[in-house]
């Protein structure tokens, strides 16, 4: 598991350390740096599946994140000598291990290098010990999910994709897969007991993803048929009812959630004890409802050992991860809560309110789910007359 990120000259933050938790939950106003977060993380991964973070360098630009050049990452007061730096500390058997990257300023580059004396660095990646650490972490590995904010919507087929899902078992940045994974391993066994649903037929992934997803869409069911002479899947729901079950939709047909959180609760039912998951926004497109019972999931697969960094903007889904700790299902000290805001126009400024046994969070920074009470105490203030 990832303990700690610390980020010095990157995006908005100058020298900021994030201890994060099973579950670390990323909320604020829109462009305060959640995101920055979240794609240090990814330009370590796509470096390091492209050769080049074993070669001591960053790719700006690949398959998980687009960020343009050094300009663009560059903490905007620095000085051109300056190093950008990502720290990460991994609890490796019981104990905490250092893996330091140092980037030198590369201004119109989108492949940055490390400084001439990379080497002596401790613990840092072309050492043995750094390197035998990196090769057990979820986030250079299989047991990896990233999902964006922009996944993929209602469609009439999906893309299929050998490589990806058979070789690797992701499901897409997109979730652009996820037909495709549930037909290759819908009939697995879960393995993450701790996540079972009681009310699944079984405890295969495709009947338990649909038990879960009936949390969100009650009585739902996925079928699935391949095309594989154009690489393509086809996709449809139907609903089971008391005492039969509906004809099956075109994705097009049920609305927008359903397709858009399929690849979500597939990333976390499927996911192995070890595991990291990357999720942005999960409760696009949800019924309040939907979003309280995906914050409890979240908060379950994290108490049983898979890592989760979630951005959301939605005040369900922290309730229904404090609910969870409420019911004594998840311990508080799993749950990490961080809010994003400002410091002046330049610097991040990072607060972390906590969670007590009872649920209960310990401060309400000024912006952090607040709107509610803001709007009822002005709708209780008299109302203002209309002016003529």
């Amino acid at each position: 598991m990832i303990e700690q990120i610390r980020l010095r000259n990157f995006k908005c933050f100058q020298d900021q350390a994030f201890q994060l938790k099973p579950l670390s939950m990323l909320a604020g106003l829109n462009g305060m740096g959640k995101s920055s977060l979240i794609q240090s993380i990814l330009l370590l991964r796509q470096s390091h599946l492209q050769g080049l973070l074993q070669r001591r360098q960053l790719i700006l630009n690949g398959s998980l994140v687009r960020l343009g050049t050094g300009k663009d990452v560059f903490f905007e007061d620095a000085s051109e000598t300056d190093l950008i730096e990502i720290a990460l500390t991994w609890d490796k058997d019981g104990g905490d291990r250092n893996s330091i990257w140092r980037f030198a300023y590369g201004r119109g580059s989108n492949i940055l290098a490390a400084p001439p004396n990379y080497g002596q660095t401790a613990h840092g990646f072309d050492t043995p010990l750094g390197q035998s650490i990196l090769n057990t972490q979820a986030l250079f590995s299989d047991d990896f999910q990233y999902l964006s904010a922009d996944r993929i919507g209602p469609r009439v087929a999906f893309e299929m994709s050998d490589s990806d899902v058979r070789e690797h078992r992701q499901l897409g940045r997109q979730g652009e897969y996820v037909a495709h994974y549930l037909q290759v391993f819908g009939d697995e066994k879960v393995s993450n007991e701790s996540i079972v649903h009681p009310n699944a037929q079984s405890s295969i992934l495709r009947h338990q993803v649909e038990a879960w997803m009936a949390e969100i869409s009650p009585g739902v069911r996925i079928n699935l048929e391949p095309s594989n002479a154009m690489d393509l899947m086809s996709m449809r729901f139907s609903f089971a009812g008391d005492k039969d079950v509906s004809n099956e939709y075109r994705p097009t047909n049920v609305g927008f959630g359903i397709t858009y959180i399929l690849c979500v609760v597939t990333a976390v039912v499927a996911a192995q004890i070890g595991a990291l998951l990357l999720i942005e926004n999960p409760e696009a497109h949800l019924h309040p409802r939907g979003q309280a019972q995906m914050g409890r999931l979240l908060a379950l697969v994290a108490e049983s050992g898979v890592q989760v960094i979630l951005e959301t903007h939605s005040d369900h889904v922290l309730n229904g991860m404090r609910l969870a700790v409420h019911e004594g299902l998840v311990r508080p000290d799993t749950v990490g809560l961080f809010y994003f805001s400002r410091a002046g126009n330049k610097h991040a400024r990072v607060q972390t309110p906590k969670i007590d046994r009872n649920g209960r969070i310990d401060q309400w920074p000024d912006g952090f789910f607040d709107e509610w009470d803001k709007s009822l105490e002005a709708l209780l203030a008299p109302a203002t007359e209309s002016q003529p």
